[in-house]
């Protein structure tokens, strides 16, 4: 009797503890999703000055990004006439790196139309190994259908809000934008 009373009661011990186990994994997965969320809006509130940009400075903004993270031969090279180059350079790793810039309001997004352009003179006209395309609102899920298919790196607003609070820009590129959704679920430390 003293045996199975022993045996109950490890056996209870151990439901109780596969029970605190299985709470606390839904806690850490909670806290995990609270965390990506807070880290969310706080990068992308830190673009508050992005928004009073004009297009030029956004430009700037963004060429100064790319050289904080190691670039070389960083230019801004927009204007009239530039064939959706907006920013030039080469990536740490040597990659030719063409960036078109879009500085939209936050309540407008990026539709396939402008991916498609810049598609059209990334990599014939520039000559791009990394054709990226930042964008201060969302892309449209067609744009990020196409760029997908194309190969076209995107960074959105969230991403750049990231970018903006010192995630590198390669770790940025190495991103699945086919899989990735709206970012949502990124975080600064994935």
């Amino acid at each position: 009797m003293g045996t199975v009373l022993l045996v109950s009661a490890v056996l209870a011990g151990g439901a109780v503890i596969v029970g605190l186990v299985r709470v606390g994994r839904h806690e850490a997965r909670a806290e995990r999703a609270r965390l990506a969320e807070q880290a969310r809006v706080a990068a992308r509130r830190s673009l508050d000055a992005v928004w009073a940009m004009d297009d030029r400075e956004f430009e700037e903004y963004v060429a100064e990004l790319c050289r904080r993270d190691g670039c070389t031969d960083v230019q801004r090279v927009g204007g009239k006439g530039d064939l959706g180059a907006d920013v030039t350079g080469r990536l740490p790793d040597g990659r030719k790196l063409v960036i078109q810039c879009k500085r939209f309001a936050r309540h407008r997004s990026v539709g396939s139309r402008d991916l498609q352009t810049f598609n059209g003179t990334a990599r014939s006209e520039h000559g791009a190994d990394a054709p990226v395309f930042v964008a201060s609102c969302v892309f449209t899920k067609p744009a990020r259908s196409f760029a997908a298919k194309h190969r076209l790196a995107l960074i959105d607003v969230d991403l750049l809000g990231f970018w903006n609070s010192g995630t590198p820009l390669p770790k940025l590129l190495d991103l699945d934008i086919g899989r990735s959704g709206n970012n949502r679920r990124l975080r600064p430390d994935d």
